[in-house]
């Protein structure tokens, strides 16, 4: 590693009291991106600041490694994915000061999103919020094994960010605010892909076996308790002085759907009997379940239309977001629309609930799994923070849409 680049890291991760240079960062990223680089040493250099007793000195250290996982060269999230461990900091606390409380409690969430987001990548072998967005991208032609293996691990470290619980009261000072940005940007191109598969899912649910639909119904539910904390998660980007224009506009989901994809489910058990006739209000004709029974039928007449139900998913279900490209193609935005609670209670008798999942570990485990192209090695005898995935193959793609949104269904607010 160059003199200069290690400079580089030592500068950016000063005990002064403000963020990370700009300066310094771009020659960071100078240096990565450069032809066979080895990120290794910088890497080390950026743990060792990790192990200050200094608030300062460690958020800078994992600002700074933050913002090269997303604007450096693959090969530095490929080096953080094949580690043994990344941060353990969850007894981190900095008592030399007053602020150093509510800064370490910040900085114990925040590492154990990074150390969701390094994972991720290993199990997936890819950062999936950068993959290619379209009709194409990798979360709209999955197939459903691929979108079951996949969208967990969406789902752990979306909800890993989330937890982060950003507060307007506590982003008080540049660094924080640095850490904050980086977890917007993030949010709105995880919650692309999240969207994305989601999408993918729902069109092909009425195709599924029995125990795929059980699997499926369990990762939409997820996926409606998580869409709360998004909108808090968003009312906070507001206050702290984000550009309206670059928050995406948000409405729940119909409740509806829920219950045909309950009944749906119901019929494959053989619970017919316990379930009325049912008709999801309108949605520009998506969907018609008469009775469970009648379900293939009425795939199959889509079918001789020319239509699928995951086109009519695009163009229909949703209700709008925009602008999750942050800083791409700004729209004019009065407001966030979405839940006023964690836990709220929607029309039908059904409640929209938070469903956490908590990062217990930063320790990783072996994975078993078999190899693959371009797969981050996984370390002999490495713990793991998770629970094993099968290894899925995905080629980058990533599509903008809505909380089950479609773009050609953006709107703007008066």
């Amino acid at each position: 590693m160059g003199s200069s680049a290690s400079k580089a890291a030592l500068r950016a991760t000063t005990d002064e009291p403000s963020e990370p240079g700009p300066k310094h960062l771009a020659a960071l990223i100078q240096y990565i991106n450069g032809t066979n680089r080895s990120v290794k040493h910088l890497a080390d250099i950026l743990y060792e600041k990790t192990g200050s007793s200094s608030w300062v000195v460690v958020f800078k250290a994992l600002i700074t490694v933050h913002h090269l996982m997303v604007h450096g060269n693959e090969r530095f999230i490929q080096h953080l994915a094949s580690r043994n461990s990344l941060f353990i900091l969850y007894n981190f606390l900095d008592k030399s000061v007053t602020e150093g409380y509510t800064m370490s409690s910040f900085i114990r969430r925040y590492s154990r999103y990074l150390n969701e987001k390094s994972l991720a990548y290993r199990l997936i072998a890819c950062d999936i919020s950068k993959a290619k967005r379209g009709t194409n991208g990798v979360m709209r032609t999955m197939n459903s094994r691929e979108l079951l293996n996949t969208l967990p691990v969406i789902q752990t470290q979306f909800t890993a960010l989330l937890n982060v619980n950003a507060n307007p009261d506590e982003i008080t000072n540049g660094i924080i605010y640095a850490a904050f940005m980086l977890l917007f940007k993030d949010a709105l191109r995880l919650f692309a892909a999240y969207n994305e598969g989601i999408l993918n899912l729902l069109g092909k649910y009425f195709y599924m076996r029995k125990n795929q639909c059980k699997e499926s119904l369990d990762i939409y539910i997820n996926f409606l308790g998580r869409m709360t904390k998004f909108v808090q998660f968003l009312k906070v980007a507001e206050q702290v002085g984000i550009d309206q224009n670059d928050i995406p506009y948000i409405n729940q989901v119909p409740c509806s759907l829920l219950e045909a994809l309950k009944q749906h489910l119901a019929s494959l058990e053989e619970k017919i009997d316990v379930l009325p006739a049912y008709r999801l209000f309108p949605l520009c004709d998506m969907l018609q379940l008469a009775l469970p029974s009648q379900v293939p039928k009425c795939i199959a007449a889509r079918q001789q239309n020319g239509s699928v139900i995951a086109n009519n998913l695009d163009g229909s279900l949703v209700s709008p977001v925009r602008n999750l490209d942050f800083g791409e193609s700004p729209v004019n935005r009065s407001d966030v629309k979405g839940c006023q609670s964690s836990e709220m209670e929607m029309t039908g008798g059904m409640n929209w609930q938070l469903n956490s999942c908590t990062c217990v570990s930063t320790i990783w485990s072996p994975i078993s799994i078999p190899p693959v192209s371009h797969m981050v090695p996984t370390p002999i005898g490495a713990p793991s923070l998770m629970a094993p995935q099968p290894r899925i193959y995905t080629q980058p793609g990533l599509r903008t849409a809505s909380l089950l949104l479609h773009p050609q269904e953006i709107t703007q607010n008066p």
